[in-house]
């Protein structure tokens, strides 16, 4: 696997610190700034719309520049987003500077996936999708309870000071290690970039990210409550706990880019399929601790084994426009993180029991999988139909130089 990975993992890693530290930090921000904890949990909110109209927005507008100077640009637009929350007087600016921070995540990703894999033999490409992916979820394993204690003990402005660190250490990375001959494969414009999203499997993969992850926030989303009324956890052991899911979703990153490598729809099927069997033991492995611990790791394993199968299944049915497609993908990771937390709460809020939002996310992960069969349904009718046309091209020449002799 060649280094330039590594510059494309510490800026996966800057964006995942970034993005889930927020919710560690509410209650400091919110006394801060004199506004409630709802009132701040606006800021999640304000990220996230950052991401679903960034990511597809910059991928398309981007599309004629070299993919090497696009990353160094969004990974710039990144640092200067975290130091203005760092600078933020008040809320209105903090809102502002973290929607800027939101923009250039999904884009990263999208164009960070597409150079990863140009960089690698075919057989690698999930791989290195994942490589690049592992900074995500090591990010919950250290990015984020590092940078939660330095905002609990040197205030949340120095959280967002360190994050814009990593943001430059992650642009130096990309200028040593990214080469300078990745570029975009056509010059369509933004017209030709969002004509290749009206493919139907194209749609049908997002589906089946947004049902998918979907499944996972909503159960994530309420974790610590599971954790602590369900499993009997003390308020202070979460935060460990949170960081166990960071590990399991590595090493469902990393599984997933190899399996994904020999079979990619296999891969998917089987994670969405785990995935369905970790949310409905839910119940049961949340009443002791030691069951809820592994209940933590085996939910982030599933979920995160289908990341680099669905990025790259987005990517191949968007094959004249894989930037934008990518992107997409991510703009739809965050709707499901946005989604599932909101049909999660209305399970909870229905006094079905604290553990129910996890019977919410079995739903979900069993939509997810029946989306996933309708592409591959799709993709079987086509291809005979695809084949045909091929075999037919194929004689046309032939048949033209018969009638020109």
């Amino acid at each position: 696997m060649p280094l330039a990975l590594l510059a494309l993992a510490v800026g996966a890693f800057g964006i995942g610190t970034t993005e889930f530290v927020m919710m560690g930090l509410l209650p400091d921000v919110a006394d801060d700034l004199n506004i409630s904890i709802p009132s701040a949990g606006h800021l999640v909110s304000a990220y996230a719309l950052g991401v679903v109209i960034g990511a597809p927005l910059l991928a398309a507008v981007t599309a004629r520049m070299s993919r090497r100077t696009v990353l160094i640009g969004l990974m710039g637009l990144f640092v200067v987003g975290n130091a203005l929350s760092a600078l933020a007087p008040d809320n209105g600016w903090l809102l502002a500077a973290r929607f800027l921070s939101g923009l250039p995540h999904g884009a990263f990703f999208g164009v960070g996936a597409v150079v990863a894999t140009n960089m690698v033999a075919p057989e690698r490409k999930a791989r290195s999708v994942s490589l690049m992916f592992l900074g995500l979820t090591v990010a919950n394993v250290a990015g984020v309870p590092v940078a939660t204690l330095m905002g609990q003990h040197l205030g949340w402005r120095a959280t967002f000071l360190g994050v814009s660190a990593i943001g430059l250490a992650a642009i130096a990375a990309l200028a040593f290690l990214i080469p300078h001959d990745h570029e975009h494969t056509t010059a369509q414009g933004l017209r030709g970039e969002l004509a290749a999203l009206r493919s139907l499997p194209v749609w049908l993969s997002l589906g089946t990210t947004v049902a998918g992850f979907g499944a996972l926030f909503a159960a994530y989303s309420y974790i610590t409550p599971m954790l602590t009324d369900a499993a009997g956890y003390a308020d202070a052991s979460v935060t460990l706990l949170l960081a166990l899911f960071g590990v399991g979703a590595t090493a469902g990153n990393l599984l997933g880019g190899r399996l994904a490598d020999h079979s990619l729809r296999g891969t998917l099927f089987g994670g969405l399929t785990a995935l369905v069997a970790v949310l409905a033991l839910f119940p049961l492995l949340m009443r002791t601790e030691l069951t809820a611990a592994v209940a933590v790791i085996l939910l982030g394993m599933a979920a995160f084994a289908t990341g680099s199968p669905l990025q790259l299944m987005v990517m191949e049915k968007a094959s004249s426009a894989p930037s934008l497609a990518s992107s997409a993908n991510q703009a739809a990771f965050n709707l499901a993180n946005a989604g599932g937390a909101w049909i999660g709460g209305l399970a909870l809020s229905a006094g079905f029991g604290v553990t129910s939002p996890a019977l919410a996310g079995v739903a979900l992960a069993v939509l997810g999988l029946a989306v996933a069969s309708l592409a591959y349904t799709v993709d079987r009718r086509r291809a005979p139909v695809a084949g045909r046309e091929r075999i037919v091209a194929s004689h046309v020449p032939q048949e033209a130089e018969a009638v020109h002799h």
